[in-house]
């Protein structure tokens, strides 16, 4: 009897079994180099298939040294072109004439081919995969009802997250350290579980990183040189929950009930995210609407009823494309996180589809503001109407978001209103934060702050923005006073008047018209004590004081232009210094030939640098 077998039947290991169940007895198996050839390729991109299948082809080695069959390798490597069209079946091909040139039984766990096969009148032995009944891993031993992870390493003792929710404890679970051998079995164990039980599947297989699905576990195997070290970590759900067991549960369920919504569940890792929108999922399939899930990986555990999409072509927009083919009520998106998942959800949201999408935040307000600059920011409230925010697995604030035209809270001036997103306190109804487009910039104002004394936040960033826009044109000292909410007084050098009010009062009143505030320019000299609170442009002035805590170093006044921060240092160029704000570590620059440190404003540290000028911190630069 003479076989050939493809490569799906030599990474299933069938052949062998074959062999020592009597059914290829004294066979010739003849492996075409083609399988040879996909088989190395596979294992060295670190794909377990590739390994298995030379270790079968090791197995028939052994079968053939005992005379139990003649094992001869045929046929040539295929070449770079036929490797690069090998999913479109030149490899298949290539296998499927030698079986033919040799009147031979060909032998696939691919049912395509076996159909293919058939077509060509080859003797065919279709062996459909096996799926297996897997008892307990070794990893499940490490669990008990209250472990929500368990992490293990090669050379490390095990370790385990454990507890309630919101009340999770970090704690080594045994003292003995696990060897390397030992984690590789682990490792083997998962993954051949998944293979070879219904109950199972391989989520991502990348080299270095296996994530397996397995029962209720989320398993991740990383092995290097992906990581260090050989590590395993085991996931899984220790409560189930019903939206009963949550605040405003009535009032939630009405809102998704009205219609569909954009709903932004929201907390830290751990809080019980993912266990509420579990929750939110079983209400809403009870409730007789269409639900699907998009994740990567998929995690929730829902039911049947509810199925569940990872990514298509390795791509989210992919799978909301086919989905909107579904057309289902509602869609749970866990989790938003980068630019291109939270432009699927508005995308979704806009065509019709309620959705709800879990996001990592801190604060719930913060879920929201995620949002600004990568939807259009009129948008927003039609993608998200509803953010819910969980701490310790319970409800804690629930906001609701809509779009009001009005002047801002704190502004006076009819002319001064524009579309404003509001955030109210689903609880109370009142305000709690607005967004809005202030000088061509997104801010969002606490209608309750209290950070800053009796300066509401709105005061603050108009100040912020005046200092800004009169600093952009004067050279000298600068300091603000408001005196209403649409008008302000500006101190500035003797020498910057004329430049800043502009011929005919007209570069002033750009600025006014700008910002809808009133603007009064006067001379620092007539300034009454007390009043101004701004922080200064740059005069060049600097010292060689002590500064930083006896450091030396010099206190320089930085000037801001319209697209720089441009910090003065006399006697360091070419040398690297450090800029502090108050004896506080900002950042390192090399300074230039011409004795300066520029940065572009709107980057993380010129913002961090103005910021630090605004609250009249001391600069200083120190040799580093």
């Amino acid at each position: 009897m003479k076989v050939v077998p493809d490569t799906s039947v030599v990474i299933d290991g069938r052949v062998s079994d074959r062999v020592e169940s009597g059914d290829f007895a004294d066979a010739t198996i003849s492996v075409p180099e083609a399988v040879v050839a996909e088989l190395e390729a596979q294992a060295n991109d670190g794909h377990d298939s590739g390994w298995d299948g030379l270790e079968e082809l090791q197995r028939l080695a052994g079968h053939a040294d005992d005379g139990e069959i003649d094992l001869e390798y045929v046929g040539e490597r295929p070449d770079a072109i036929e490797r690069g069209h090998a999913s479109e079946g030149e490899i298949d091909a290539l296998i499927r004439d030698l079986a033919a040139d040799l009147d031979a039984t060909f032998v696939t766990s691919d049912i395509v081919q076996s159909e293919v096969a058939e077509a060509k009148g080859l003797a065919v032995e279709y062996i459909s995969p096996e799926t297996e009944e897997v008892g307990t891993l070794s990893v499940e031993e490490y669990f008990d009802d209250q472990t929500m992870s368990v992490h293990l390493k090669t050379e490390v003792a095990p370790k385990a997250k454990r507890g309630a929710i919101g009340d999770m404890h970090y704690e080594t679970i045994a003292e003995d350290a696990l060897a390397e051998s030992e984690m590789k079995e682990l490792a083997q164990e998962i993954t051949n579980a998944a293979k070879e039980s219904h109950e199972g599947f391989i989520e991502l297989s990348e080299p270095g990183m296996t994530i397996v699905q397995f029962r209720d576990y989320r398993i991740a195997i990383a092995q290097p040189p992906f990581s260090d070290g050989v590590e395993i970590t085991a996931v899984r759900p220790i409560v189930q929950t019903d939206l009963d067991d949550y605040e405003f549960a009535d009032e939630l369920r009405d809102r998704m009930k009205e219609r569909q919504r954009g709903i932004l569940i929201s907390g830290s890792p751990g809080a019980g995210k993912s266990t509420f929108a579990q929750a939110v999922a079983h209400f809403l399939v009870d409730s007789d609407y269409s639900v699907k899930t998009m994740e990567k990986p998929r995690d929730l555990q829902v039911g049947p009823e509810i199925t569940q999409y990872t990514e298509l072509g390795g791509e989210m927009a992919m799978t909301a494309d086919s989905l909107l083919m579904v057309r289902p009520d509602y869609t749970i998106y866990d989790e938003v996180r980068k630019t291109d998942d939270f432009e699927v959800f508005a995308d979704m949201r806009l065509a019709g589809v309620g959705m709800i999408g879990v996001v990592h935040a801190t604060r719930a307000i913060d879920a929201l503001q995620r949002l600004v600059g990568r939807v259009e920011l009129g948008m927003i409230p039609q993608v998200v109407d509803t953010v819910v925010y969980i701490e310790a697995g319970e409800v804690h604030t629930v906001y609701d978001v809509a779009t009001e035209v009005k002047v801002p809270h704190g502004l006076m001036e009819e002319d001064l209103a524009r579309p404003v997103i509001v955030i109210k306190d689903f609880e109370t109804g009142e305000p709690a934060y607005e967004i809005y487009t202030f000088n061509r910039q997104v801010v969002t104002v606490p209608l309750n702050d209290e950070d800053d004394g009796d300066e509401a936040g709105v005061d603050r960033i108009a100040r912020q923005e005046i200092e800004r826009e009169i600093r952009s044109i004067a050279r000298g000292h600068v300091d603000v006073e408001l005196k209403s909410q649409n008008s302000a007084v500006v101190y500035v050098e003797d020498d910057d008047i004329s430049t800043v009010i502009g011929k005919g009062g007209g570069r002033i009143q750009d600025v006014e018209n700008r910002l809808g505030i009133d603007i009064d320019v006067r001379t620092h000299d007539e300034k009454p004590p007390g009043a101004g609170s701004g922080s200064g442009g740059a005069g060049g002035q600097s010292g060689g004081g002590d500064a930083s805590g006896g450091q030396p170093g010099q206190i320089v006044q930085p000037e801001i232009t319209s697209q720089h921060v441009i910090v003065p240092v006399e006697g360091h160029a070419g040398e690297t210094v450090e800029v502090q704000a108050d004896e506080e570590y900002l950042f390192t620059a090399t300074v230039s030939r011409g004795g300066e440190v520029q940065v572009s404003r709107g980057s993380a540290i010129a913002e961090e640098l103005e910021r630090a000028i605004d609250r009249r911190r001391q600069i200083t630069v120190v040799p580093s």
